[in-house]
């Protein structure tokens, strides 16, 4: 078998790594490439802009140079292309061939940090020191000050985990599947309480490095982006209202910056146990609004599970904020001169920006339907749910067809047209 050139590795593992979506690096503290401890300057920055890969929330983009150690693996997920009774092609990396793969891709400006996950290849402790090897070579042999994102693996040892947030910006363990039933069935080499125990370990150390820095200036950073993990959805029976279920718990009890949402997507020659057909891509965004419910407009996972229907499923046509207010339409219209800045995010068409705008208004004027129409992307939405100085929905709240006027009109696009 002819040996493989690095750049041929490149396109197996880079390929291999495009189904974790846990790549996201907001949150990272932004730092210079000047100085260093060594008297000369560092190399990177999580400034600038390059490549696009991820977008961070405040709207930066992220290019990462997103790759596998290797495609090789003890494990036999049945969701997963590279599981060990997979024929795919495989490639191996060594910790120095990463290193230098991305000082050559900043260097030319492709990148901005290292996105870096693996099979598992002998033992997870091997693996997850291969991992590390990696990141040391680029922090302490080159003084690399760019964004680092590790997947650890929850089977490793403890202490492994910990090194690598002492390298990395973010580290994340994937839960894989949303129930144990489903991680058990689909995932036989994986235990959800070890996941939880590595992931409650990252948590702890996370803590406790925060509070050593607020007594000593120089105390050991331990992964300041935070800990994040991904979901697969629709490989399993798991409906949204378990997927929120569970991605509310991971949020209170691990303290998780983010929760990722991957739709399943059929792999080859896949296992009899997986559904032949992916699911909708709309059902992995509706979940990703639902996690934007809970995170940032204040809903209970409770409340956003009660949007779902008998099925347990989210609505595809709308989103899952307009689908809450069409079920407790009795909480509507709200007055948008009085109500509090809590009720009136959950006025569907008002986002953060608009609600906080309308705040800070009607501290000056009482607001019209005008003034509203201002300050809010469209009218259309907000109308039927919101009450202002020249305006009250009467019984267009409770209009049976509500549901229909405000769903997105559905279009059908030509395949030849210009």
């Amino acid at each position: 078998m002819s040996q493989l050139t690095t750049i041929e590795k490149l396109e197996i593992l880079a390929d291999a790594a495009k189904y974790d979506a846990s790549c996201a690096s907001s949150g990272t503290a932004k730092k210079s490439s000047l100085g260093g401890p060594k008297g000369r300057g560092g190399i990177g920055s999580t400034e600038g802009m390059g490549i696009c890969h991820a977008y961070a929330p405040d709207g930066r983009c992220i290019s990462l140079l997103k790759v596998l150690l290797t495609n090789h693996c003890i494990f036999d997920c049945h969701y997963c292309i590279n599981r060990k009774s997979s024929n795919v092609r495989r490639a191996r990396f060594t910790p120095q061939e990463v290193a230098d793969l991305t000082l050559s891709f900043y260097r030319r400006n492709y990148i901005e940090g290292l996105f870096l996950s693996s099979g598992i290849i002998k033992s997870s402790n091997h693996t997850m020191e291969q991992l590390i090897e990696a990141a040391r070579i680029l922090r302490e042999e080159h003084d690399f000050r760019g964004y680092i994102h590790l997947k650890t693996i929850p089977e490793a040892d403890p202490e492994l985990v910990h090194q690598a947030g002492l390298y990395a910006d973010r580290v994340s363990i994937n839960v894989e599947l949303p129930t144990d039933a489903g991680l058990t069935r689909l995932a036989p080499d994986k235990n959800a309480r070890q996941i939880e125990g590595a992931m409650k370990g990252v948590k702890s150390s996370i803590i406790e490095a925060k509070d050593a820095k607020k007594h000593f200036k120089h105390a050991p950073r331990f992964a300041p982006a935070g800990q994040s993990t991904q979901m697969i959805v629709g490989a399993d029976s798991a409906n949204d209202a378990d997927i929120v279920g569970k991605a509310s718990v991971l949020y209170g009890s691990f303290g998780l910056r983010r929760v990722y949402y991957s739709a399943f997507s059929p792999i080859p020659d896949a296992s009899a146990v997986l559904p032949l057909k992916r699911p909708p891509l709309i059902r992995e965004h509706r979940l990703y609004q639902s996690d934007w419910l809970m995170r940032f407009y204040g809903y209970s996972s409770g409340e956003v599970m009660a949007a779902t229907g008998a099925d347990g499923m989210l609505p595809l046509d709308i989103d899952p904020k307009l689908a809450w207010a069409l079920k407790f339409r009795e909480t509507f219209p709200l007055d948008v001169n009085r109500a509090p800045r809590e009720m009136l995010l959950r006025v569907p068409g008002l986002g953060v920006t608009a609600v906080n705008r309308i705040i800070a208004a009607r501290r000056h004027r009482v607001l019209r339907l005008e003034d509203i129409g201002k300050l809010t992307v469209s009218i259309a939405k907000v109308r039927p749910f919101i009450c202002a100085l020249d305006w009250r929905p009467t019984a267009l709240t409770d209009r049976a067809d509500l549901r229909k006027m405000l769903a997105p009109k559905q279009e059908q696009l030509e395949l030849f047209a210009a």
